[in-house]
């Protein structure tokens, strides 16, 4: 009895130490575990945080914006720069200025690029905040002015052009866009067409017409355009509907990028070549690709210059199609006696 006795014991011994050696095993186990836990858990918030930060890089480029809710159908522009760094930047075409504008105010926001001006929005308001995400590749997003819904707007990226005006290009059949007796092959960019007629061969405009727009449309060519302007009166030449060659009566003042023959907003012209009010006036504009090249009373102002996008005039956004022709009509008095554009081609 008594060896069973110690052999009792040091079995109670055995098993004493291999229990103990088992809560040290299981506290190492459970330490182990806790410090696996704690990695996968800052793991998993570095991972949260590089997606983030890669979402905001889309945002990166240039895009061009169509519109719902604008009331003459224009269309606006967008660049974003330095999205995902502390460089953040914008540059905006659109409602209610049309000029292109650094953007004062940008922030991006769990995934959201918000943006703002301080301004005279159109019927009323002083505050627009734009917002937009990306999704799919595309932008989507929304405009209200002083805390209330004012337009909604998609985006998609501004294309590659790869067309250059290299010398390549030969000119086609001339097309006569007025016919000095109606509007035939033309409508109204917004709703019906009103304020335009004919007058003595002439096509004129009433104060504050719609913008007019070709029914056809183009892809590289030249335009040549005689046309007289009252004093004062702001006009331009939509090229493809998207970017305006500038017609404004600043008769001897300094050239900049509202003068008569600049790239409205984008390039200034080399010098004023305009005539005083009132005096008939020549423009001939080539467009290949992006690149374009304006005379003015036989005078070239701009040479073989890029467009970087759209202008305040633009209606039509896909710039990698033809588009038509516009003229703007809501600026002053404006009178047309030739509008002819030749199709270039290869």
């Amino acid at each position: 009895m008594g060896n069973r006795g110690r052999r009792n014991v040091a079995g109670d011994g055995a098993d004493g130490e291999n229990r103990h050696r088992k809560r040290q095993y299981d506290g190492l186990e459970t330490r182990h575990l806790y410090v696996i836990m704690t990695h996968v858990k800052l793991a998993s918030i570095v991972f949260a945080v590089i997606p983030l930060a890669g979402a905001d890089k889309d945002f990166n480029g240039r895009w061009n914006l169509t519109v719902t809710g604008d009331a003459r159908a224009r269309a606006w522009w967008l660049e974003v720069t330095g999205a995902g760094s502390k460089e953040l930047k914008g540059r905006f075409v659109g409602a209610p200025g049309g000029q292109m504008d650094a953007i004062p105010e940008i922030r991006l926001d769990g995934g959201e690029l918000e943006w703002a001006f301080d301004r005279n929005y159109r019927p009323s308001g002083k505050r627009g905040v734009y917002r937009a995400r990306v999704q799919n590749g595309k932008l989507t997003g929304s405009l209200t002015v002083d805390g209330l819904p004012r337009a909604q707007f998609t985006g998609e990226r501004a294309p590659a052009i790869r067309d250059k005006d290299d010398g390549s290009w030969k000119p086609g059949a001339p097309v006569r866009l007025f016919n000095g007796r109606d509007l035939a092959g033309w409508k109204s960019a917004a709703g019906p067409v009103r304020g335009w007629s004919v007058s003595n061969g002439l096509l004129v405009n009433s104060d504050q017409a719609p913008d007019l727009v070709t029914e056809e449309k183009f892809w590289n060519f030249e335009i040549h355009a005689e046309f007289r302007v009252g004093k004062g009166s702001n006009s331009g030449l939509g090229l493809r509907d998207r970017y305006e060659v500038q017609i404004f009566e600043k008769f001897g003042s300094p050239p900049d990028t509202h003068t008569m023959g600049s790239v409205y907003s984008r390039i200034v012209p080399s010098e004023n070549a305009s005539k005083p009010a009132g005096e008939w006036q020549t423009m001939d504009v080539r467009l290949v690709g992006r690149t374009v090249t304006v005379t003015l009373n036989g005078k070239v102002v701009i040479d073989k210059r890029e467009i970087e996008g759209l202008t305040a005039m633009a209606h039509d956004p896909n710039e990698a199609q033809p588009g038509p022709l516009s003229i703007q009509g809501d600026h002053g008095t404006v009178e047309f006696r030739e509008l002819t554009v030749t199709p270039l081609t290869r």
